[in-house]
């Protein structure tokens, strides 16, 4: 039965909600683990029987086993999810997960490229000749320049550029659209691109970025691309498609755009998310300060 309603719920988050493929399967390898938990320690298999002192059990096992905070409290959020939806459907009668607090972590800045690094990155930086090339130079260009996350460019079509408003519509979490604004220069950089795209026989046109064999991009490519060419203008630890957004973000607030606005542009559903960036203008105000004022 509750495997049953485990499916349920994965449609549910798939149909209604439309999260990403991505997020769907850690929904499930968590659920998984966790039910498999249940019987094998408690011999328990329905939701009703169990109690928040057995998902303290669960959470205890996971931090032996050497999980991460962020990982647990990532699986203690699927399991809450899921207590959710058995309570709309009256599978049963309380949420236990809602006697559990998420474990606290460690502050973590986002990693971003200072400006004259960006400058490089996308002005100096050679990309390779041909449809290829240009397809990987817009991949680092629409990061950089909109703040989308990697699905999101994923999902991105041709219909989706609005080209007389000079703005992008672009579909975020939870099926939520937001309007980011492009230069006049991306946006003939995209008429060039959709023009040499049609060139290809048999090309993808329900996405905006395609492989020049015709096919849509997939997340492990814009992984690769972003990484690669990143690698050639800095040298911090991470190099993924998300350092590209957290640059958009911390660019925009240290040349003064207001932080309601940056959330805006972001797709975040809260101001705290938002507020991470004012922590790397702050830790860099402190740098000055102590490279400049007499005692700093």
């Amino acid at each position: 039965m509750v495997e049953q309603w485990q499916t349920d719920f994965l449609q549910y988050l798939r149909f209604e909600k439309r999260y990403s493929q991505h997020t769907l399967t850690a929904y499930r390898k968590d659920l998984d683990q966790f039910l498999t938990f249940m019987v094998g320690e408690f011999d328990i298999r329905e939701p009703k029987d169990l109690a928040h002192f057995h998902i303290r059990s669960w959470l205890a096992s996971l931090k032996d086993d050497g999980q991460m905070a962020r990982t647990i409290n990532r699986k203690l959020s699927s399991l809450n999810s899921f207590y959710k939806y058995l309570l709309r459907h009256g599978v049963v009668e309380k949420n236990p997960v809602k006697q559990l607090h998420a474990l606290r972590l460690p502050e973590r800045l986002p990693s971003y490229m200072k400006e004259n690094e960006t400058e490089h990155f996308l002005e100096e930086l050679q990309f390779e000749e041909g449809f290829k090339g240009f397809t990987e130079r817009l991949i680092c260009e629409l990061l950089y320049q909109t703040g989308m996350r990697r699905n999101e460019l994923l999902q991105l079509k041709e219909q989706d550029i609005e080209w007389s408003l000079r703005q992008l519509r672009i579909l975020g979490k939870g099926n939520k659209e937001r309007l980011v604004p492009v230069s006049p220069m991306l946006l003939e950089t995209l008429k060039e691109y959709i023009a040499e795209k049609k060139k290809i026989e048999k090309y993808d046109d329900t996405h905006l970025l395609i492989l020049e064999t015709g096919e849509p991009l997939y997340a492990g490519y814009i992984y690769r691309v972003v990484k690669k060419y990143l690698s050639s203008v800095t040298t911090m630890p991470k190099r993924s498609p998300h350092v590209l957004r957290h640059t958009f973000a911390t660019h925009l607030l240290s040349n003064g755009a207001n932080i309601q606005a940056i959330k805006d542009l972001l797709g975040h559903s809260s101001l705290a998310s938002t507020q991470v960036y004012t922590h790397n203008n702050i830790e860099k105000l402190k740098e000055i300060h102590k490279l400049n004022h007499p005692r700093g």
